[in-house]
Protein backbone atom coordinates (compact mmCIF):
# COMPACT_ATOMS: atom_id res chain seq x y z
CA UNK A 1 0.00 0.00 0.00
CA UNK A 2 1.49 3.25 -0.94
CA UNK A 3 1.35 6.21 1.18
CA UNK A 4 -1.14 8.70 0.37
CA UNK A 5 -1.32 12.68 1.24
CA UNK A 6 -3.01 15.36 1.92
CA UNK A 7 -1.98 18.85 1.03
CA UNK A 8 -3.86 21.32 3.59
CA UNK A 9 -4.75 25.18 4.18
CA UNK A 10 -4.87 26.26 0.31
CA UNK A 11 -6.19 29.15 -0.77
CA UNK A 12 -5.11 30.68 -3.90
CA UNK A 13 -6.02 29.60 -7.41
CA UNK A 14 -2.32 29.66 -8.34
CA UNK A 15 -1.27 27.26 -5.68
CA UNK A 16 -4.35 25.16 -6.81
CA UNK A 17 -3.28 24.64 -9.91
CA UNK A 18 -0.21 23.91 -9.50
CA UNK A 19 -0.92 21.14 -7.27
CA UNK A 20 -3.85 19.49 -9.06
CA UNK A 21 -1.81 19.79 -12.21
CA UNK A 22 1.60 18.17 -10.67
CA UNK A 23 2.77 14.81 -12.34
CA UNK A 24 2.28 13.27 -8.76
CA UNK A 25 -0.86 15.43 -7.41
CA UNK A 26 -1.90 14.40 -3.42
CA UNK A 27 -4.81 12.07 -2.85
CA UNK A 28 -6.33 15.52 -0.95
CA UNK A 29 -6.44 18.59 -1.16
CA UNK A 30 -8.11 20.50 2.30
CA UNK A 31 -9.55 23.87 2.50
CA UNK A 32 -10.00 25.56 5.66
CA UNK A 33 -14.19 26.56 4.83
CA UNK A 34 -14.89 28.21 8.56
CA UNK A 35 -12.15 29.16 11.07
CA UNK A 36 -10.84 32.35 10.72
CA UNK A 37 -8.47 32.24 13.46
CA UNK A 38 -6.28 30.25 10.78
CA UNK A 39 -4.34 32.48 8.23
CA UNK A 40 -5.10 29.42 5.31
CA UNK A 41 -8.98 30.63 5.85
CA UNK A 42 -10.68 31.35 2.72
CA UNK A 43 -13.98 33.18 2.87
CA UNK A 44 -16.94 32.14 0.84
CA UNK A 45 -16.35 34.54 -2.02
CA UNK A 46 -12.87 32.97 -2.65
CA UNK A 47 -13.57 29.49 -1.80
CA UNK A 48 -16.28 29.51 -4.71
CA UNK A 49 -13.75 30.77 -6.88
CA UNK A 50 -11.26 27.90 -6.09
CA UNK A 51 -14.03 25.12 -6.52
CA UNK A 52 -14.07 25.99 -10.01
CA UNK A 53 -11.06 24.57 -10.11
CA UNK A 54 -11.09 20.72 -11.57
CA UNK A 55 -10.24 18.44 -9.12
CA UNK A 56 -8.84 15.98 -11.87
CA UNK A 57 -7.85 12.88 -9.73
CA UNK A 58 -7.33 14.42 -6.00
CA UNK A 59 -10.25 14.94 -3.75
CA UNK A 60 -11.51 18.23 -2.42
CA UNK A 61 -11.65 18.01 1.53
CA UNK A 62 -13.52 20.73 3.64
CA UNK A 63 -12.38 21.64 7.21
CA UNK A 64 -14.96 22.71 9.48
CA UNK A 65 -14.60 23.52 13.20
CA UNK A 66 -18.41 22.97 14.43
CA UNK A 67 -19.95 24.23 11.43
CA UNK A 68 -22.99 25.91 11.98
CA UNK A 69 -26.01 25.34 9.58
CA UNK A 70 -25.42 28.56 7.65
CA UNK A 71 -21.99 27.58 6.43
CA UNK A 72 -23.22 23.96 5.60
CA UNK A 73 -26.27 25.42 3.20
CA UNK A 74 -23.36 27.74 1.52
CA UNK A 75 -21.18 25.06 0.67
CA UNK A 76 -23.45 22.25 0.13
CA UNK A 77 -23.33 22.60 -3.42
CA UNK A 78 -19.79 22.56 -3.73
CA UNK A 79 -17.70 20.09 -5.12
CA UNK A 80 -16.76 18.89 -1.60
CA UNK A 81 -16.07 14.55 -1.51
CA UNK A 82 -15.07 15.05 2.21
CA UNK A 83 -16.18 17.11 5.68
CA UNK A 84 -13.26 16.98 7.86
CA UNK A 85 -14.73 17.61 11.29
CA UNK A 86 -13.53 19.19 14.41
CA UNK A 87 -15.15 19.44 17.69
CA UNK A 88 -18.21 18.15 17.05
CA UNK A 89 -20.43 15.22 18.57
CA UNK A 90 -21.18 11.90 17.52
CA UNK A 91 -24.69 12.98 16.71
CA UNK A 92 -23.90 16.50 15.35
CA UNK A 93 -21.54 14.36 13.02
CA UNK A 94 -24.55 12.04 11.87
CA UNK A 95 -26.55 14.66 11.17
CA UNK A 96 -24.13 16.46 8.82
CA UNK A 97 -23.50 13.09 6.94
CA UNK A 98 -26.69 11.88 6.81
CA UNK A 99 -27.88 15.82 5.30
CA UNK A 100 -25.33 16.55 2.74
CA UNK A 101 -24.53 12.82 2.11
CA UNK A 102 -20.42 13.84 2.17
CA UNK A 103 -17.71 11.26 3.22
CA UNK A 104 -16.68 12.43 6.82
CA UNK A 105 -12.77 12.74 8.25
CA UNK A 106 -13.64 12.84 12.16
CA UNK A 107 -10.95 14.68 13.25
CA UNK A 108 -9.37 14.25 16.91
CA UNK A 109 -7.13 15.97 18.71
CA UNK A 110 -4.64 14.57 21.03
CA UNK A 111 -2.10 15.37 23.86
CA UNK A 112 -2.20 11.91 25.22
CA UNK A 113 -3.35 8.62 25.01
CA UNK A 114 -6.71 8.98 26.45
CA UNK A 115 -7.41 11.30 23.70
CA UNK A 116 -6.30 8.48 20.87
CA UNK A 117 -9.04 6.31 22.45
CA UNK A 118 -11.60 8.37 21.98
CA UNK A 119 -11.81 7.69 17.90
CA UNK A 120 -13.92 4.44 18.61
CA UNK A 121 -16.92 6.81 19.66
CA UNK A 122 -16.82 7.89 16.56
CA UNK A 123 -16.60 4.32 14.12
CA UNK A 124 -19.81 4.44 12.95
CA UNK A 125 -19.72 7.94 11.40
CA UNK A 126 -16.42 8.14 10.26
CA UNK A 127 -14.73 7.05 7.17
CA UNK A 128 -11.30 8.30 7.99
CA UNK A 129 -10.10 9.12 11.12
CA UNK A 130 -7.40 12.07 11.87
CA UNK A 131 -5.06 12.21 14.81
CA UNK A 132 -3.93 16.40 14.90
CA UNK A 133 -2.73 18.27 17.88
CA UNK A 134 -4.01 20.33 20.00
CA UNK A 135 -2.75 23.39 18.15
CA UNK A 136 -5.30 23.58 15.44
CA UNK A 137 -3.80 26.52 13.29
CA UNK A 138 -0.54 26.27 14.72
CA UNK A 139 1.04 23.16 13.32
CA UNK A 140 2.12 21.90 16.43
CA UNK A 141 3.55 18.64 17.15
CA UNK A 142 2.28 15.76 19.23
CA UNK A 143 3.86 12.11 19.95
CA UNK A 144 2.84 10.18 16.82
CA UNK A 145 3.29 7.16 18.72
CA UNK A 146 0.69 7.32 20.62
CA UNK A 147 -1.29 6.27 17.67
CA UNK A 148 0.54 3.25 16.72
CA UNK A 149 -1.54 1.07 18.69
CA UNK A 150 -5.06 1.85 17.00
CA UNK A 151 -6.75 -1.28 14.85
CA UNK A 152 -9.22 -0.02 12.81
CA UNK A 153 -10.52 -1.25 9.42
CA UNK A 154 -10.58 2.37 8.20
CA UNK A 155 -7.97 4.44 7.04
CA UNK A 156 -5.68 6.86 9.70
CA UNK A 157 -4.60 10.28 9.00
CA UNK A 158 -1.90 11.73 10.56
CA UNK A 159 -1.16 15.56 11.05
CA UNK A 160 0.50 18.04 13.86
CA UNK A 161 3.51 19.77 12.17
CA UNK A 162 5.00 17.26 9.41
CA UNK A 163 7.69 18.49 7.69
CA UNK A 164 9.06 17.91 4.24
CA UNK A 165 12.66 16.27 5.62
CA UNK A 166 10.96 13.78 7.76
CA UNK A 167 11.20 10.28 7.85
CA UNK A 168 7.90 8.60 5.55
CA UNK A 169 9.07 5.22 6.47
CA UNK A 170 8.70 6.21 10.03
CA UNK A 171 4.64 7.47 8.93
CA UNK A 172 3.92 4.90 7.16
CA UNK A 173 4.16 2.71 10.22
CA UNK A 174 1.59 4.23 11.68
CA UNK A 175 -0.61 5.61 9.28
CA UNK A 176 -2.27 5.56 5.76
CA UNK A 177 -2.64 9.36 4.97
CA UNK A 178 -0.19 12.16 6.15
CA UNK A 179 -1.49 15.65 6.22
CA UNK A 180 0.73 18.38 5.68
CA UNK A 181 0.08 22.35 5.72
CA UNK A 182 2.94 24.15 7.33
CA UNK A 183 5.69 22.37 6.00
CA UNK A 184 5.22 23.83 2.79
CA UNK A 185 4.63 27.29 3.43
CA UNK A 186 7.42 29.70 3.60
CA UNK A 187 6.79 33.17 5.78
CA UNK A 188 3.20 32.19 6.03
CA UNK A 189 2.24 31.37 2.23
CA UNK A 190 2.22 27.79 0.38
CA UNK A 191 5.63 27.47 -1.53
CA UNK A 192 5.75 25.73 -4.78
CA UNK A 193 9.04 24.88 -4.28
CA UNK A 194 8.41 22.49 -0.94
CA UNK A 195 4.92 21.68 -2.52
CA UNK A 196 7.48 19.98 -5.50
CA UNK A 197 9.84 19.21 -3.09
CA UNK A 198 7.49 17.15 -1.24
CA UNK A 199 5.25 15.79 -3.72
CA UNK A 200 8.54 14.45 -5.70
CA UNK A 201 10.02 12.67 -2.41
CA UNK A 202 6.61 10.88 -1.37
CA UNK A 203 6.32 9.10 -4.93
CA UNK A 204 10.06 8.37 -5.11
CA UNK A 205 9.42 6.57 -1.48
CA UNK A 206 6.38 4.62 -2.81
CA UNK A 207 7.91 3.32 -5.51
CA UNK A 208 10.84 1.98 -4.06
CA UNK A 209 8.24 0.76 -1.31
Amino acid sequence: MILKSKICGVSDTKTLSYIINHNNPPQFIGFIVNYPKSKRYVDIKKLKDLMKIEKKSSLYVAVLVNPEKDILKEIKNLPFDYYQLYDCSVDKIRSIKNTYNKKIITALTIENSQDVKNYQLYKDVSDIYLFDSKGYEKSMSFNHNLIKNVQSNKELMLAGNIQINDDLEKYKKIADIIDISGGLETSGLKDINKIETFLNKLNNFNNEA
